[in-house]
């Protein structure tokens, strides 16, 4: 799938220039084109792969390139004013060689969460391209105002886009994880994940042809009808044998030139099972999501049809949907083979509710706090007002 990938603010800056760091690495050549938007240059700056051309730095006139303070109203402000500068950096983008637009941003903060939403809208209104999000949460232990732009941008966002994909990162710091690894961390995880989903169906030259194919038209038919979606994943490595040929663990012992087909389906399908129930991108309970997706990647040796299609026949049953596509992704040289699942159309998702419950007492703590300071402030300076007189 080729995508035109827009990173707004500090966290979805940094993410797309993950991903293209991953294009590099592992030749699969998903992001046809990228841009990083923000309003503050600090952030453009440290950018490694996105071309200096390809940053867009907004909202001078207001904050003079220092951010917005974690202000996401004001984010929202600067994104609506400076649209058509955006727009400059996503003409250069070759919209007809694209398949789908995906706009990554940290709900978090101030110029992300505000913005995301805004070029969203924009975006859907110009192009028919699909347009998607992927949204990143912050941790509950980032404090109230994260969690109240987190809430607001989420249900605006959710709204703007084809499908709203979401990462939350609740679930994936580890205790005693600094700041700056933990996130470092956690884009790995995330392009890993969506690298290998997007990555299926493209075929390089001399590549070998899936036999089950997945293209971007599977993905975009598991998008389509909007919501919030989450992904899983799971892998086991693939080990090198001395004579140069692979020895997998989805491999028996006894069996030296071919792989046990039952065994290997077996175990094709246990993968399918620790991806869906395991660690999600937004934790959440599979049942009742409408579509689902399953993709299986590795050197194709170790794959097998029917271990995807048991895998996938266990997905409908679990979910409850009759939507759910699947198929193989032929991956030599990974070293490891994975399984990646789709969830699209999730509603029972914990971590939501309480992220918008919690954004309500932090919205009246604040309304609370405000009124308090005014009363403060004019009771501090009320007396001696009678005798003094005011300035103009």
């Amino acid at each position: 799938m080729k995508l035109a990938m827009i990173g707004f603010g500090q966290a979805g800056g940094k993410v797309v220039d993950k991903f293209l760091e991953y294009d590099k690495r592992t030749g699969s050549e998903i992001v046809r084109a990228a841009a990083a938007v923000n309003t503050a240059k600090a952030d453009l700056m440290g950018l490694e792969h996105i071309t200096e051309k390809q940053r867009v730095l907004i909202g001078q006139s207001r904050v003079k390139g220092h951010g917005v303070g974690a202000d996401n109203e004001l984010g929202a402000e600067i994104a609506e004013e400076d649209i058509d500068e955006v727009q400059g950096a996503i003409d250069s983008i070759p919209v007809h060689e694209v398949d789908a637009f995906l706009v990554v941003a940290g709900l978090g903060g101030g110029t992300g969460s505000g913005g995301a939403p805004v070029l969203a809208k924009h975006l859907k209104r110009i192009y028919t391209e699909p347009v998607y999000g992927l949204g990143i949460l912050p941790g509950s232990d980032e404090g109230g105002i994260y969690t109240l732009n987190a809430a607001r941008s989420f249900q605006t966002f959710v709204r703007e886009v084809d499908n709203l994909m979401v990462f939350d990162n609740d679930a994936w710091r580890q205790t005693g994880e600094s700041v700056q690894g933990g996130y470092s961390e956690i884009n790995e995880e995330i392009v890993r994940r969506f690298g290998i989903l997007f990555g299926a169906g493209e075929i390089q030259q001399g590549q070998e042809v899936a036999e089950s194919v997945v293209d971007s038209s599977e993905i975009i038919n598991t998008l389509s009808g909007g919501g919030v979606s989450t992904v899983g994943y799971a892998e086991e490595e693939v080990e090198e044998r001395s004579s140069g040929g692979l020895l997998s663990r989805l491999r028996n012992d006894d069996d030296e030139d071919e792989l046990d087909s039952a065994h290997t389906t077996n175990r094709i399908t246990s993968l399918v099972r620790k991806a869906a129930l395991g660690r999600l991108t937004l934790p959440c309970e599979i049942e009742g999501a409408e579509r689902a997706l399953l993709v299986l990647a590795g050197p194709p040796e170790y794959l097998n049809r029917k271990g995807i299609e048991r895998g996938r026949k266990w997905l409908e049953e679990q979910t409850g949907s009759m939507e759910v596509r699947g198929g193989d992704y032929p991956y030599r040289g990974a070293g490891f083979v994975a399984t990646v699942i789709l969830l699209a159309g999730v509603t029972n998702v914990p971590r939501i509710k309480e992220l918008q419950q919690v954004a309500i007492e932090a919205q009246d703590n604040l309304d609370e706090i405000r009124e308090e300071s005014e009363e403060n402030l004019d009771e501090l300076v009320s007396d001696g007002s009678d005798e003094l007189e005011s300035l103009f």
